[in-house]
């Protein structure tokens, strides 16, 4: 009993050390390319899209990803579909998983 206990304190028992800030840019990525295979329009700019989010994918599959690289592909993510409203809170979702990762932004610091 007092085991259980224990570990409701200490939260769930992952057996992973991997960084908070990988795990929800993962899980913003996974939602947003099902989102975007699910929409049933086409536009010019779909297949960058497909492209960009599956390389954020590889990114945070082999770790902690290079911030200008994701800076980068949220760039080309958000040019590509940008103008699609359906898929805009997505795309919000992954761009706030990104700013996890702090770093340099141009114009500030």
């Amino acid at each position: 009993m007092l085991r259980s206990v224990e570990r409701k304190r200490q939260g769930p028992v992952t057996g992973s050390d991997e960084d908070p800030r990988v795990t929800e840019l993962r899980s913003a990525v996974a939602r947003l390319r099902r989102r975007l295979a699910a929409h049933p329009g086409e536009f010019a700019d779909r297949s960058i899209a497909e492209e960009e989010l599956a390389a954020l994918a590889a990114m945070v599959a082999a770790g902690a990803p290079e911030v200008p690289r994701l800076r980068r592909s949220l760039l080309l993510i958000a040019g590509a579909i940008g103008s699609v409203s359906a898929l805009s809170p997505g795309l919000a979702e992954v761009r706030q998983a990104v700013d996890l990762f702090g770093g340099p932004v141009r114009g500030q610091g």
